[in-house]
């Protein structure tokens, strides 16, 4: 077998494992099976997700057999690791729609159909739903020590905050235990991975494994996938960077990922693509040279763009990228247009006006605020600085038509290299 525990340690991606001394030797002895679990609370996955997401891909490429768990039932409930206060609780139809959504996604990264180390998708609720609650405390909970529970930092911390920790949230780690026993009676399943701060439930697991089975299982937890300065990645001012192109297209992720900063890449090219040991030790000594260029950034941007959103997803923010740095814009869908420029101010106007005599490019640019009156107007036209969906215009007289738009409703101005305004036009 490839050594996975060499590679992963390389990569940074190794916070904490039991079994230490043989923990490597026990993975290259074999085929092993594998889970992690993924929180259902929305309908896509987002870039948090994608580092346990990934850690699954490497281990299957390396010849192990990945379980991907979706917590219908300890999503009803919520995991109290690194919250602070207890989540609201979903119902089984939101559920189920959530887990739809994932599913589709973690297809984009694992293989399904790939023989014996197939990737395969479960929800918790398949199981736990054959559960009465005495039958749970009487097969599950006898094995639970509540010393041992309480000495776990996840339940630490919320018992003595101010929010206190709920019967509920305290019972999410008997069932994320439960889940590791369930999965190696049906599946072999003998390691369970997950971020570091998921450590306590990972090894309430294994002890569960132990009393319940007499089974030796094992735990790994990988580093939270976080920015330089501490904070969470994946977060902009607009929100999370979601895989699911409805909620983050493929430009804005592209975007977000070109837009790393350079404190930060390395360890997102460790922890997120597959480049080599050498391609990655290139790329930082070109950064160290001409960090200005940012070819850690494209290369980064690049790779994920095409493992999430497929080579379509990848021409698309490529071709979006273009657009927004000068390239001529024609032919594309509102909706396209709205992706690429969605933070650039926007104004509305009657669609009639561009009927007739048309709108003039003059007053257009005050009307946006491209220029705050019309003799600077005429003056940047005059300059060749005022461009037309990106095409140069140093017409005095031109005025817009239908004919100047780049998609079903849209134009766009720009003033110099980067100051844009989008006009929209509606019956």
């Amino acid at each position: 077998m490839p050594d996975i525990f060499s590679d992963l340690q390389w990569r940074g991606l190794i916070h904490q494992t039991t079994a230490d001394d043989h923990l490597p030797q026990w993975l290259e002895s074999g085929s092993r099976t594998l889970y992690a679990g993924f929180d259902p609370t929305a309908d896509s996955l987002h870039v948090g997700s994608l580092l346990p997401l990934m850690m699954l891909r490497r281990f299957q490429k390396a010849g192990h057999r990945p379980i991907a768990i979706v917590g219908g039932a300890t999503g009803m409930i919520g995991d109290p690791s690194g919250k602070s206060a207890e989540r609201n609780l979903l119902s089984a139809e939101a559920l189920q729609a959530n887990i739809a959504g994932i599913e589709a996604q973690m297809r984009h990264v694992l293989d399904f159909d790939c023989g014996d180390q197939s990737a395969v998708l479960v929800n918790n609720n398949d199981w736990m739903k054959e559960f009465s609650y005495t039958d749970f405390l009487r097969d599950v909970g006898k094995n639970f020590p509540i010393s041992v529970m309480l000495t776990k930092d996840s339940v630490k911390s919320r018992l003595g905050s101010e929010a206190g920790l709920s019967y509920t949230e305290f019972s999410y780690m008997l069932l994320q235990a439960y889940d590791f026993v369930h999965l190696n009676k049906q599946f072999g399943c003998e390691l369970q991975i997950g971020g570091s701060d998921q450590w306590g439930n990972v090894t309430a697991g294994i002890d569960l494994g132990r009393r319940m089975l007499s089974q030796q299982l094992y735990g790994m937890t990988c580093p939270l996938l976080t920015k330089s300065d501490g904070a969470k990645m994946g977060k902009t001012e607009s929100g999370a960077i979601w895989l699911s192109a409805e909620r983050t297209s493929p430009y804005q992720f592209y975007q977000y990922w070109v837009n790393v900063d350079d404190a930060d890449v390395s360890k997102c090219l460790r922890f997120l693509t597959e480049l080599s040991h050498k391609e990655i030790t290139a790329l930082d000594a070109a950064r160290e040279a001409a960090a200005h260029q940012r070819e850690s950034q494209k290369k980064l941007a690049e790779q994920l763009t095409l493992l999430i959103h497929g080579q379509a997803g990848l021409d698309q923010a490529m071709r979006a990228t273009e657009i927004f740095f000068g390239a001529e814009i024609e032919n594309l869908k509102d909706a396209d247009l709205m992706q690429i420029f969605g933070d650039v101010p926007n104004s509305s106007f009657p669609m009639d006006q561009l009927g007739g005599e048309g709108l003039g490019l003059i007053d257009a640019l005050v009307a946006t605020g491209l220029q705050n009156s019309k003799g600077n107007a005429r003056r940047m036209i005059e300059q060749g600085s005022i461009y037309v969906n990106n095409r140069r215009n140093d017409n005095l007289n031109h005025r817009l038509t239908a004919a100047d738009l780049a998609s079903e409703t849209t134009i766009v101005l720009r003033s110099g290299k980067k100051k844009y305004a989008v006009l929209k036009f509606t019956d």
